[in-house]
């Protein structure tokens, strides 16, 4: 019997050390922040045989977390409001960078949505917050369905997952305003080359150029990107007839 429970204990313990490996190779992915998200929550359900897996991130301007990740079908749980930084279960863990476990959420007065425990059949918290260099950008929370003392392996683990996790997000989200400030420079060029056709084309000043793909881009709803593109492609079409 003792053979039996260590052969079950190591294969739970291999699942374990295979569910923080698959977060933290999420840190090179180069997989968008919506992907990623989903494949952090979906490994962390798993590994923590969890109904609820949720993962919440801090709007720093309006100081509140909102839900951006579950496994959840629930509708009632997916669309709850958000959270204020220091209130509730979750905005204390954001708060003050630390673990909280709540043993049964439908009897604690802090937790904020019983209502929907309730109905959704869900029971027992750990909350860990998600930090980067002891800076928080959300919270990671996983519920059971019966109650459930989250032991101090179960809330390592658990950490280990959120700070692997954490990381990986702060890389996306750094790679999307570096996408970003690309993006928008390759639109300013394409832009400036639109506004000198237009100008030698149309005889007019570079100014007033500007001023009518500016407002053709508002009258047809599309892009100034768009119509740079489009005066750029009639150029080039025009060259080769």
């Amino acid at each position: 019997m003792a053979k039996k429970e260590t052969k079950e204990n190591y294969k739970i313990y291999l699942k374990q050390i295979e569910g923080i490996s698959k977060v933290a190779s999420l840190i090179t992915s180069g997989l968008y922040l919506d992907e990623l998200l989903r494949l952090v929550v979906n490994v962390t359900a798993e590994l923590m045989n969890s109904k609820i897996c949720s993962l919440m991130l801090l709007d720093p301007e309006k100081k509140e977390l909102v839900i951006k990740a579950t496994q959840s079908v629930s509708e009632a749980y997916n669309k709850k409001p958000n959270i204020k930084l220091g209130e509730g279960v979750s905005g204390k863990v954001a708060k003050e960078n630390k673990p909280i476990c709540v043993l049964d959420v439908k009897e604690d007065i802090s937790y904020k949505n019983r209502d929907i425990a309730e109905k959704e059949g869900i029971c027992s918290l750990a909350s860990v917050p998600l930090a980067v260099k002891g800076r928080v950008i959300g919270v990671l929370n996983c519920y059971t369905t019966k109650k459930h003392k989250f032991t101090k392996y179960e809330l390592d683990m658990l950490s280990a997952m959120a700070n692997q996790a954490a990381v990986a997000i702060e890389n996306a989200e750094l790679d999307l305003r570096a996408r970003s400030a690309e993006e928008a420079l390759l639109t300013r060029k394409m832009v400036e080359r639109a506004k000198d056709i237009l100008s030698q084309e149309a005889n007019i000043l570079p100014s007033e150029a500007y001023r009518l793909i500016q407002k053709q881009s508002m009258d047809s709803r599309k892009s100034m990107r768009e119509i740079a593109e489009a005066i750029i492609l009639a150029k080039d079409i025009k060259a080769k007839t």
